[in-house]
């Protein structure tokens, strides 16, 4: 689990990482988005991504599994390399300030075991770059 404080007020921090069509701009890994399901976001709504992580192109998607706008999403991979689940949380500190939370759980059965230590790490590291990319574009827009 990771989590930065973001001064912009928790409906635009929300509305911006809840859609999409915003995850190239702030993802550090993920190269494209494409909604599989009508818009706008709603729980079973799909969404194909490609990414690229630890040197493998990656292609999956993810489905909604539970959404309260502006609290939480939860995203889990309906198809994919492996088993994966993110989840964003809001936190209003103030008007002006927001707490956000991303975690990734998943078995990356694509890698071999001796990595995931490693994969951990890197996730982690790719998770704080980012949260640090998504309050950059915030707080400068």
């Amino acid at each position: 689990m990771t989590d930065i404080t973001i001064r912009c007020p928790i409906q635009k921090v929300a509305e911006y990482a809840a859609d999409p069509d915003h995850a190239p701009e702030w993802y550090v890994n993920i190269d494209s988005a494409e909604w599989r399901t009508e818009k706008p976001l709603s729980v079973h709504s799909q969404i194909a991504f490609k990414a690229r992580f630890l040197g493998k192109d990656l292609s999956y998607v993810y489905e909604i599994k539970e959404f309260v706008p502006g609290q939480k999403l939860v995203m889990k991979t309906a198809n994919g390399p492996f088993p994966m689940e993110t989840t964003y949380e809001w936190e209003s500190i103030d008007g002006q300030t927001t707490k956000m939370t991303l975690r990734n759980q998943g078995d990356p059965i694509g890698f071999s075991r001796v990595m995931m230590p490693l994969m951990s790490v890197m996730m982690k590291k790719a998770n704080k770059k980012d949260l640090m990319k998504i309050k950059e574009i915030l707080e400068n827009s």
